[in-house]
């Protein structure tokens, strides 16, 4: 039996993050993910009917906190719909105190790289900061220790036409971003 868990989160810390971003509105969400991505998130092998399954037996896991999914075929994947009362749960854990509240309004306040690493740093003394050596991003950013999150933090930093810095992040799970080979 494949460990849900892990995708639980994953989907709750993603409605979280556009929940942050956007605002709250009481709709559903949609959320597409690669066979591949969903192998990692459940430990599990399986694809394709299997998997889709798989995905119910996950849907009937989570019902009493996301209501009724809804999984849908997509290209290499599937797209799980979380319904309004799905994203209200969601809603209801976050207090604005928590890590992905602090970088998100770091980033959208421009802040410099030292200062949205300063918010990393801000929730644990066990942060990982490289600088990398690619076209993508230049710093990889994580916590050593998975708290706050165990995600992994591509950082980009981007000089405006004002002179200004902006920087940007996307975060991926460590299997994923390992398939990656960045």
């Amino acid at each position: 039996m494949p460990d849900f868990r892990r995708l639980e989160k994953h989907i709750l810390d993603n409605i979280l993050e556009a929940q942050v971003k956007l605002g709250y509105e009481g709709r559903s969400m949609s959320l597409n993910y690669t066979e591949t991505s969903l192998k990692h998130l459940i430990g599990d092998n399986s694809s394709g009917n299997d998997l889709k399954q798989i995905l119910s037996d996950f849907a009937e896991y989570t019902a009493l906190r996301f209501g009724k999914l809804t999984i849908t075929d997509i290209k290499n994947g599937f797209c799980i719909t979380v319904p309004p009362e799905g994203t209200a749960y969601v809603n209801t854990l976050n207090d604005g105190s928590g890590f992905i509240s602090a970088l998100v309004e770091a980033v959208r306040q421009h802040r410099s790289l030292d200062e949205i690493l300063a918010v990393f740093r801000r929730f644990s003394d066990s942060v990982s900061v490289t600088e990398t050596d690619n076209d993508e991003f230049q710093y990889l950013v994580y916590f050593r220790d998975g708290i706050p999150d165990d995600y992994l933090y591509c950082l980009t930093v981007d000089e405006e036409i004002d002179g200004s810095i902006h920087v940007t992040y996307h975060r991926f799970i460590k299997e994923d971003y390992e398939d990656f080979n960045f």
